[in-house]
């Protein structure tokens, strides 16, 4: 007997990823936790529109309405990821000194600003200020791509630093920011990791028949889709941690002492 599937592994992973998106929502807002990250709460809500755009306007629309939708998202999505970075690491460091939150901010400065100088390529200025539509969708594009590269990167970052240090500052290994922390992190390996060797295997690949050309875009797909499944499986490391509560939070974790009872009168 043999089963027939009629769905390919994106869209299986896209079905996974978007249902787990709307768990999770449901989660941050019956645990209450959306008051506590409202901008992880907003970047979830993003994902999941584009997510659905993506499924219901992809194909149907003229190439360059389309475009301009899904960058237009994209850019946003890019600004609300960075805010995203910024709550987290206020949330992690609260209670740090202001000189050490800032020698940890030039230093990730430091680090960004090397890497994105070094990491993909750059037009020319004559490209970026040409009077066109595609000229205005491919800056977009950069756009959307430098600051995604920003944002990846001060996740790793900051997931070391709140890994390393965050105990320090009440930011340990069960409280919600450091586990949120570790997933955002965990994500960005996951797509910088792709990023790099899709980029060296388009450097070194020179096809010479069209089978060699689709081997090579098919182990695309396959990296893509091993990305996908890091950020599904970072989804349900949300949903679980951020279900439950932290041990300083839990009522349970910190019984309240017993109030003594007062002593009885001596009897005359």
């Amino acid at each position: 007997m043999h089963l027939n599937f009629d769905f390919s592994a994106v869209q299986i992973l896209w079905t996974l990823t978007f249902a787990g998106l709307l768990v999770l929502l449901v989660v941050l807002l019956g645990r209450d936790r959306a008051r506590l990250y409202p901008w992880f709460t907003a970047s979830m809500v993003f994902t999941a529109v584009r997510l659905l755009a993506s499924r219901m306007l992809y194909g149907r629309m003229a190439p360059i309405t389309s475009s301009k939708i899904f960058l237009s998202l994209a850019v946003v999505a890019s600004v609300v990821g960075f805010l995203v970075i910024v709550e987290l690491g206020r949330s992690a460091f609260a209670r740090a000194s202001r000189r050490t939150v800032i020698v940890g901010i030039l230093m990730a400065a430091v680090i960004c600003a090397l890497i994105l100088a070094n990491w993909g390529g750059w037009p020319s200025w004559k490209t970026l200020t040409a009077d066109s539509t595609l000229a205005t969708l491919r800056l977009m594009q950069l756009v959307t791509q430098k600051i995604d590269l920003l944002n990846q990167v001060l996740a790793v970052v900051l997931g070391l630093a709140v890994v390393l240090f965050g105990r320090r500052f009440h930011a340990g290994f069960r409280s919600h920011t450091q586990q949120i922390v570790i997933g955002l992190s965990t994500s960005a390996i996951a797509q910088m990791a792709v990023r790099g060797i899709w980029q060296l295997i388009a450097m070194h690949a020179a096809p010479q028949s069209e089978a060699e050309y689709e081997k090579i875009m098919g182990l695309q797909e396959k990296l893509y889709n091993g990305s996908s499944v890091v950020l599904v499986l970072v989804i349900v490391w949300w949903i679980v941690c951020l279900w439950i509560n932290e041990p300083c939070s839990d009522p349970a974790a910190n019984p309240q002492p017993a109030t003594p009872e007062p002593a009885p009168e001596p009897q005359a």
